[in-house]
């Protein structure tokens, strides 16, 4: 026998002895989320503690005014500069990413942890990310309808989340569901068919769970700031504006067949 097959040999031989030797259960996941949510509020995290730990006021200042979403600049956008032009266009997605607040960005993480994990799961992660930028979108637009000409910066992903929020409820309270009276706990739980959405409004559940929503970001609108010397909005129009894009988008985009109404 040569050197090569003493080698084969060997690493059969070990290949074997792992195959017989009991496999005890694995280790669960640092997080029980799917990465796209890890990630995703990695990021929230990352660029919150970056504006407010290390750059100087008038940095941070400018990353808002780049990033942010001004109202302003649409009433005057003719007279804007070419980069004034481009950020008004980027800051219907971009000002999601920024938050006033660690109690602003740690509330939005944990409900985009309950219900953006539930849509991520049912949508993958291409489609939920589209989602989540069309519910930020529409978040914005409705912004813009209520509050034409406004000085102040909207900043902060509960449009999306919002968007996230109207999605999930579709589905996640349905029998076999992973939040159902009769839950699963597997993947399938995030399959299940959407009801109808006369019937979903008629939840309790449901209706608990948007008031509690809406009713904590208006808390947190109302006490939250985008930095030292810079007042912010998180406004409640924005909610709704995501929510209402959710619902649209949501049999748009998902990919199992809705049942029927009882």
């Amino acid at each position: 026998m040569n050197v090569y097959e003493f080698d084969k040999e060997r690493a059969r031989r070990e290949q074997a002895k792992r195959e017989r030797k009991p496999q005890g259960p694995s280790a669960p996941p640092m997080f029980n989320l799917p990465n796209v949510i890890v990630w995703l509020g990695g990021i929230l995290v990352a660029i919150h503690v970056v504006r407010v730990f290390l750059l100087p006021t008038d940095l941070d200042n400018l990353i808002v005014y780049l990033f942010a979403f001004f109202p302003l600049k649409y009433s005057e956008f003719s007279s804007l500069t070419p980069l004034d032009m481009m950020s008004s266009i980027w800051g219907f997605v971009t000002y999601g990413l920024l938050h006033g607040s660690a109690m602003h960005i740690i509330f939005n993480l944990l409900w985009m942890a309950i219900f953006g994990t539930a849509v991520a799961r049912r949508f993958g992660v291409g489609r939920f990310l589209v989602f989540s930028a069309l519910c930020a979108i529409g978040g914005a637009v409705a912004h813009l309808a209520t509050n034409w000409g406004d000085r102040a910066p909207m900043i902060g992903a509960s449009a999306a989340i919002s968007g996230q929020m109207a999605a999930a409820i579709r589905f996640v309270f349905e029998l076999g569901g992973p939040l159902g009276a009769f839950r699963r706990s597997d993947r399938n739980a995030y399959f299940v068919p959407a009801q109808p959405l006369g019937e979903c409004f008629r939840n309790q559940q449901v209706l608990v769970f948007i008031a509690v929503w809406f009713g904590l970001n208006l808390v947190f609108g109302l006490t939250s700031s985008s930095g030292p010397g810079m007042s912010a909005s998180i406004a409640w129009q924005a909610h709704i504006g995501g929510f209402l894009a959710g619902l649209a988008l949501f049999p748009l985009l998902d990919p199992v067949p809705q049942r029927r109404s009882r």
